[in-house]
Parts: C-alpha cells; sequence; structure tokens
C-alpha cells in the first residue's frame, strides 16, 4: 500500500485560517464576508477564491505565504511520519490547480490539474498556479527543484473535462509542438490517471463506435459548473496515445508517451471505491442516499416531480466510485514505488484491487504462459507495461497479457489487448479480445469473447457468474501487424457487471434507480501501453 495526500496548492491552508478568529486571516474582509455574522454573499466569495486561482491573479490580503508554507510543511511531516518503508508507503504532493476559463458567467474551466508528487525530500515552498496558470512554467519548476536534488513527477486527471487541451497538438499558449517541448513533458508527466470520482478518460464513444465498453462512468460538465463539457480527441488517453506516435513522427520524441494509473481525488478524506459502500466525493454527501441524488427526495417513492440533481459543485450522481494506481515496484519504499512510476511499470483499476500484468518482445513465447517462472522468462525475454519495443521482423512480437481478480470483487469477464496507431493523419483504433473465462475462445473473425452468461438482478443487486474466472492469462500477436507502422497495446481487463452505487442506493431504498444513469457497471482495469516502434 502507498498513498499521498494531494491538497490544492493554491491557498494551502488559508480558507481554514479564514475561519479561525485567532488566525490574523479572520480579519480581512475576505475573511468577514465568508464567515461573519452576515454571510449572505459567502457564495461569491469562494467563487472569487477559484477564479482567482484559475486566472493567476491573487487576492493580496490573503495570499499569505507564511500560512501556506506552514501548511505545506506540515503536510511533508505528516507523510514522513507515517511512511513505514516494507509496509505502507507516503509521498509528500500536491495538487497544482490549472484551469482554462470557459464562461466566467456560469463559472466553467476546463481542467488542466496535476498531481505533483515528491519522491524523497521536498521544497519550503510550492510553485502554484498563482505563481503562473501555465502547466509548462510548473515543469520548468519542476526541473529547477530536480537539479536541487529533489526529484518529482507531475500528474494530469481528468483530461475527460479538458476542452481537448490536456492532449493538445500545441502548446498551452497555442505554438506548434518542438522536440524540446515534447522531451519536457514526457521527463515531467510519465504518468496519466486514466480514471478517477470524476468519470473515466480513457475514450468516448464517439471516438470508439466500436469498442463496446467506451460507454463508461462518462462526466459530462465542466468542472464546478453544470455546463456541458465538449467532446474533443484531446481529452482521452486512447486519442492521446495515437497523437503521441504522430508528434513523436514530426518532431522526434513522443509528449505523450505516459503509464496510466487511477486514483480516487475525494474531498472527504477518504478513498470511496466500492460501488457497495459509496459514500460520496465531498462530505455533505456522506449524509446519505438523498444527498447524493439518487433516491428521491423528501421520502417519495417515485421519481415524479423530482427537479434535476444540482449535487456538490456539479452533479453528483455523475461521480464515480473510483479509482486506484498499481505499482509494480522491487520493495515497498518511496524509491522503489517512484522509480517505477517514472518507468510506467503502472496500471489503474475503478477501485478493484485486481493484478494486471503485460509484456511484449520477440522473445515471448506461447509457453511462457504456463511456465512456473513466467515473470523471469519474461523479463529476460522482454519488457514490461511502460517499456519500448523496436518491431524488428515482419511478424507482430509476442505479448502476454495477464490478470488476477480482486477476491473481494467481481470475477473476471475478459481481457483484451487495445491497439492505437495513426495513419495518414487519422487517429486509428482496434480491440481485441485475447482471453476468455473457462474453454472459450475469441471468435476468429470479430475477436470478441461469448457471452459468459453472466447477470445482475437488479431489484436485489444479487449476481449470477457465469464462466467468469479468477485467473485470465495469454499469449496473442497482432493479427494486423505492420512492422513500417509505429503503435501502442495496451491491455483493459473486464470484471463480470454489478450494480453502480446509485442503484445500490436505490435498492436499500426500497426504490427504483434515478432515471438517466447507468443500471450496472462493468468494474476493470488499464495497464501502462507498451510501444512498438517501426523498423
Amino acid at each position: 500500500d502507498f498513498m499521498a495526500v494531494t491538497d490544492h496548492g493554491e491557498y494551502l491552508g488559508v480558507v481554514p485560517a479564514m475561519a479561525d478568529p485567532a488566525s490574523p486571516l479572520s480579519k480581512t474582509e475576505t475573511a468577514k464576508i465568508a464567515f461573519g455574522p452576515d454571510r449572505a454573499n459567502a457564495r461569491d466569495v469562494f467563487t472569487r477564491i477559484g477564479l482567482s486561482f484559475v486566472v493567476g491573479e491573487p487576492i493580496a490580503e490573503i495570499y499569505d505565504h507564511a500560512r501556506m508554507d506552514s501548511v505545506w510543511a506540515d503536510t511533508k511531516a505528516a507523510a514522513d511520519r507515517h511512511y513505514v518503508p516494507g509496509k505502507f508507503t507516503t509521498f509528500a504532493g500536491f495538487e497544482f490547480t490549472a484551469m482554462k476559463v470557459i464562461s466566467t458567467e456560469a463559472g466553467a474551466a476546463a481542467n488542466l490539474h496535476r498531481n505533483v508528487i515528491f519522491r524523497g525530500a521536498a521544497p519550503d515552498r510550492l510553485f502554484t498556479t498563482l505563481d503562473s496558470t501555465n502547466p509548462e512554467d510548473l515543469w520548468a519548476w519542476m526541473a529547477s527543484e530536480r537539479a536541487a536534488g529533489r526529484d518529482a513527477l507531475a500528474i494530469p486527471h481528468n483530461s475527460n473535462a479538458s476542452n481537448g487541451d490536456m492532449f493538445a497538438l500545441k502548446t498551452y499558449n497555442g505554438e506548434p509542438i518542438s522536440e524540446a517541448w515534447a522531451n519536457l513533458r514526457q521527463s515531467n508527466e510519465p504518468l496519466v490517471e486514466i480514471t478517477q470520482i470524476k468519470g473515466t478518460s480513457d475514450t468516448h464513444p464517439k471516438f470508439s463506435p466500436n469498442d463496446e465498453w467506451a460507454d463508461f462512468e462518462r462526466y459530462e460538465t465542466f468542472i464546478g459548473s453544470p455546463v456541458k463539457a465538449t467532446i474533443n480527441e484531446g481529452d482521452y488517453v486512447r486519442k492521446a496515445l495515437a497523437r503521441g506516435l504522430g508528434i513523436a513522427g514530426e518532431v522526434g520524441i513522443n509528449p505523450y508517451k505516459f503509464g496510466l494509473i487511477g486514483s480516487s481525488d475525494t474531498h472527504n478524506g477518504a478513498g470511496s471505491f466500492n460501488e457497495a459502500d459509496y459514500f460520496g466525493k465531498f462530505t455533505p454527501e456522506t449524509a446519505g442516499a438523498e444527498a447524493r441524488g439518487t433516491i428521491p427526495p423528501k421520502g417519495a417513492k417515485t421519481w415524479d416531480g423530482a427537479g434535476a440533481d444540482t449535487g456538490q459543485v456539479t452533479t453528483s450522481t455523475q461521480y464515480s466510485a473510483s479509482g486506484l494506481a498499481g505499482v509494480w515496484a522491487e520493495s515497498n519504499t518511496r524509491e522503489a514505488i517512484f522509480d517505477a512510476m517514472r518507468r510506467r511499470e503502472t496500471f489503474g483499476t475503478t477501485g478493484t484491487r485486481m493484478k494486471v500484468r503485460f509484456f511484449g518482445g520477440a522473445g515471448i513465447t506461447q509457453d511462457m504462459v504456463t511456465a512456473p517462472d513466467l515473470l523471469e522468462k519474461a523479463y529476460a525475454g522482454g519488457v514490461p507495461m511502460g517499456s519500448d519495443l523496436d518491431a524488428g521482423s515482419q511478424t507482430s512480437p509476442g505479448f502476454i497479457a495477464w490478470a488476477m481478480r480482486d477476491p473481494a470483487s467481481a470475477p473476471l469477464q475478459r481481457l483484451q489487448v487495445i491497439k492505437v496507431w495513426e495513419e495518414a493523419g487519422v487517429l486509428k483504433e482496434a480491440v481485441y479480445d485475447a482471453a476468455c473465462p473457462g474453454s472459450a475462445v475469441p471468435d476468429a473473425k470479430t475477436f470478441r469473447c461469448p457471452d459468459n452468461g453472466a447477470s445482475v438482478d437488479v431489484a436485489t443487486c444479487q449476481t449470477t457468474e457465469g464462466t467468469a474466472a479468477a485467473e485470465l492469462k495469454a499469449f496473442w500477436t497482432d493479427p494486423a501487424f505492420n512492422p513500417a507502422q509505429d503503435a501502442a497495446y495496451y491491455v483493459r481487463v473486464l470484471e463480470n457487471p454489478v450494480c453502480r452505487w446509485s442503484t445500490w442506493d436505490a435498492v436499500r431504498n426500497g426504490t427504483l434507480p434515478r432515471p438517466g444513469l447507468p443500471v450496472t457497471i462493468q468494474e476493470r482495469a488499464w495497464s501502462s501501453p507498451i510501444w512498438v516502434n517501426a523498423d
């Protein structure tokens, strides 16, 4: 187990101090409006605070560096205090809350947030959007910290609400991507969150119409706003992986060569990963299902006449019980885990604790699947997830995809390999089932496993497992391999369907699920890619 608590760096610790009568910050005009006897305009104050770090213009009277530095020192001390090498690893970290304004009136902004994680030692003062809203300036600061012996990496999240800017074809300021820019991004951002409480950023049905599982936990508004988010290729991981290949062909370096993780992003002190035990993103939602918007209000038994879900910040029902980061490291220590993250030997899950392995190479062979020393042979004959391969020949390299279930979650339904590439400026993909449960095999034409008979009784949330598996493992080669074409491959593993958390709320309440929400979901995990470079 490992963890980082990444509070927003902007005004770190300032708002609690504004509410503390013993603090000088409580005497400011901003604090008096927010926490004084007359709080009629309190919401406007917090909107103004949020807008100030979105646009990078500090509110002078509450921009208290001494307070922020002190709380950051406490954060670092807490991480050090709870670090038990070999048992529980803690990292110091913070969130760089970069955004681009979409609508000031509606409070809508495109998300460009990053979580910054330090390998060990961390500086005394953070770099936040109150210093610069440009993530490229954050990378430059990180490079200077690295030169001073304080290594760090930044992990973007919620690209699904970025208005196309997270994985854009130009820099933050609209300039063409250069080799230097691509190198700076790759060296500072080796990972991306593919899933978290504000939805999943793998892909969208608009871009993956032949992927039956693309319509999953969609977060449909800009963060902090009811405004519908746009849908752009620059918002999603799968498209970004293909874009990166095209950019590499132009400038020589792939800026979007990243590994995949999941994370929580809750604001109530604990992750909420289990569909059956979900309690929300914000503290008010922990009050119960009505606060989360998943049962009819005021004791009603039907949804007739129920109003819109306004929730906390944005519609609560969009939030997901997600996600977790998996790392293959030699030991449970800061150094080993951080180094594994930097080399991208990582995977992400939607909250399930399944384990995923992925290897590729000319030396990966069919007989390894059943070998007792599979891992030793796979590392010796190929590369793990997060690595590069040279095409090397006219035939596809061998891949081994391997997943093990979480015994506390649903069993596994299918193991897939997803391939992405760019061809004549068009971003392309293919989804292959590589392993099916029981004795079933993927269809030779559709590359899909047959239905395994799993089902969910949505009246009780009881499940039927069918022929689902505790483990799926396969040797796989690309049936459409082209040695002259750069490509990226990653694994996706799907569990059997279960009730979504919102359905669990409804079942416990004896009412129907809220209309318009998915009734069931399939928990899943994604490996980091392996990149195969053309001859």
